[in-house]
C-alpha cells in the first residue's frame, strides 16, 4: 500500500491523507451556468429596478432636490406626462409610437424579404458568397448614420427616406446572421440528404432552412432593438411625426420630463415586442424549449 494511504475494512483504499476536499460553493445560486430558482429570479429582477427608482426619487424630490428638473425630472413628473397622454384626449405620445412602430414593421419586413433568401444562397453556395461578401462586409463597419444624407438625396425627405434608412440599418446586420446560421447546420445532415437522393434545392428547403430558422428567428430580437435605435435617429431629421420627432422637439423646448416619457414608451414597446418574439419562438420551435429545459 502506498505511503499516505489507509486501508478500509473491506480492503479498499482511502484517498491520500493530505488530499484536499473539492471546493464547493456555499451558495447554490452561484453555480456556473445553472438557472436560478424561480424565487431568486423574481426577487433579483424586482429589487434592482426598485432600488434605481428609489435613488431616482431621492435625487429629484423635495423643495431643493440634489439634481434639478432640467437635468433629471422626478419620476412623479414623468408619470404625470404619461398619465396625461394616456387618459386625456391628447394621446400625442401614443400616436407617435404607432407611427414609429409602423415604420419599423414595414422596413423590417422588407429587410427580411431580401436578407433571408440572399443569406441562404450565400451560406449554401460559396461562389455567391464570394461575390456578395466583399460588397456587404464594409457596410457593417460603417456608421449607418452617415447614410442619412445619401438617403435624403436618393429618396427625398418623405416617408420613403425613413423606410430606406431603416431597411439599410437592419439589412446589413441581418444578412450575416442568416449566412452564419446556414453554415452552422451540421454537414452530416446535408450529406445524409444528398445520399438519400435529395437535390440541391431540396436540401436547402428541407434541411438547411428548417435547421437554421430557430437561430435566425432569435436574431430578430436583436434586430428589433437595432431598428428602434435607428428609427429614433431617422425621425430626428426632416419629419413631423414619430417618437424621435417628439423627443427632439421636447429637447429643443427643454421639456425634459416629456423626453423621458418618450424614452420610457420606447422601452415598454421594446420589451413588449421582445416578449412577443420569444413567445412566437416557443410556438414555432417548441423542440428548442424542450431541449433547453
Amino acid at each position: 500500500m502506498a505511503e499516505g494511504q489507509t486501508a478500509t475494512r473491506d480492503g479498499g483504499d482511502k484517498k491520500p491523507a493530505g488530499a484536499a476536499a473539492p471546493v464547493r460553493s456555499a451558495e447554490p445560486i452561484w453555480s456556473l451556468r445553472k438557472p436560478l430558482p424561480a424565487s431568486y429570479q423574481f426577487w433579483l429582477g424586482v429589487v434592482t429596478p426598485l432600488v434605481l427608482l428609489g435613488l431616482w426619487l431621492a435625487l429629484t424630490s423635495g423643495p431643493r432636490p440634489l439634481i434639478g428638473a432640467l437635468f433629471l425630472p422626478s419620476p412623479i413628473e414623468v408619470l404625470r406626462v404619461l398619465v396625461r397622454d394616456l387618459f386625456t384626449g391628447e394621446r400625442v405620445l401614443l400616436d407617435a409610437a404607432m407611427v414609429s412602430t409602423v415604420r419599423i414593421v414595414i422596413s423590417f419586413l422588407l429587410a427580411a424579404a431580401v436578407a433571408l433568401p440572399l443569406g441562404v444562397l450565400m451560406g449554401a453556395y460559396e461562389p455567391i458568397n464570394r461575390t456578395v461578401e466583399p460588397i456587404m462586409a464594409p457596410l457593417r463597419y460603417m456608421p449607418i448614420s452617415a447614410f442619412i444624407p445619401l438617403t435624403i438625396l436618393w429618396f427625398g425627405i418623405g416617408e420613403r427616406q425613413k423606410l430606406a434608412f431603416l431597411f439599410l440599418g437592419v439589412f446589413v446586420y441581418l444578412l450575416p446572421v442568416v449566412v452564419s446560421a446556414i453554415r452552422a447546420v451540421p454537414e452530416e445532415l446535408v450529406q445524409t440528404a444528398r445520399t438519400l437522393g435529395a437535390s440541391r434545392t431540396q436540401v436547402i428547403l428541407s434541411v438547411l432552412l428548417p435547421s437554421a430558422l430557430p437561430e435566425i428567428f432569435d436574431s430578430f430580437r436583436v434586430m428589433n432593438a437595432i431598428a428602434w435605435t435607428y428609427v429614433i435617429l431617422a425621425e430626428f431629421v426632416n419629419t413631423t411625426r414619430g417618437l424621435g420627432y417628439l423627443i427632439k422637439l421636447a429637447g429643443d423646448r427643454l421639456k425634459t420630463s416629456e423626453m423621458f416619457a418618450g424614452v420610457i414608451i420606447i422601452g415598454v414597446i421594446g420589451l413588449g415586442t421582445d416578449g412577443l418574439l420569444r413567445a412566437l419562438s416557443r410556438v414555432f420551435f417548441p423542440w428548442r424549449e424542450a431541449s433547453h429545459g
